[in-house]
Parts: C-alpha cells; structure tokens; sequence
C-alpha cells in the first residue's frame, strides 16, 4: 500500500500544481487589458514554471513573460504617448484560456488518478473480510 499512497501523494501534488497554474492563468485574464499609466508599465504575462521529480510536481517559479506589449493606435486615449500610442498588457486572453483548458484538464486527471489509487487501497482493505 505504501506504492499506492506514494501513487496518491504524486497526484495530490499534481492538483496543487495545476490549481496554482489555474490562479496564475486567472490573474493573467484579468490584467489582460491593463494599459501604461503614466511611468507604470501595463501588466506583464506571468507564467508558473513546473519540474517534476521522484515526489510529483514542483512550482519551481513564476516568471515574467518577455513578449513585447502589444501597442494600439489611439490618440484620443489620456494614456497615449506623444505618436498616440497606447501601451497594452502582453497577455492574449485566447492563449490564456487554451492554458486554462489544460490545466483544468491536468488537473481533472490528477483526480481521476487519485480517486483510483484510493478504490485499490479500498479493495485491499475488503480482501480480508468475509
């Protein structure tokens, strides 16, 4: 039983892992429109770095994603620079939302996994009784 809580153990480090990236994809979304303020820069894409390893998942870190902002053309907006540019976030809510996907779905399996380590222990507790 010790290789099936260890089985458990992995998948419940893989939930945290994909819920943590679901958390960092979801702030992602939210600044995705965020524009330069004065000398405050818009909102930089964050993305969760993750290694695995003998113990399950790791976050290892979040870094800063260095695609440039994405620049618009409007003069009439007060954050324009003096071309009637507008910096905007680098995030693109569409890549954001395929991450999204694949994390909820990493994060479906992991409990899938979980859930079948758990009826194996359970079937091996009912083995001895009658």
């Amino acid at each position: 039983m010790a290789g099936l809580n260890h089985s458990m153990r992995i998948s419940a480090s893989g939930m945290v892992a994909e819920r943590f990236r679901m958390d960092v994809i979801s702030t992602n979304i939210a600044n995705a429109n965020s524009m330069k303020v004065g000398n405050q820069m818009p909102y930089q894409r964050r993305i969760v770095q993750l290694t695995a390893g003998p113990d399950g998942v790791r976050i290892t870190g979040v870094i800063q994603d260095p695609r440039e902002f994405r620049v618009e053309f409007d003069p009439g907006n007060p954050n324009a620079d003096a071309q009637g540019r507008v910096l905007y976030s680098n995030v693109r809510p569409i890549e954001e939302m395929v991450d999204m996907i694949g994390a909820s779905r990493a994060y479906e399996a992991n409990i899938a996994a979980f859930n079948a380590a758990r009826g194996m222990i359970r079937s091996a507790l009912n083995i001895g009784k009658v």
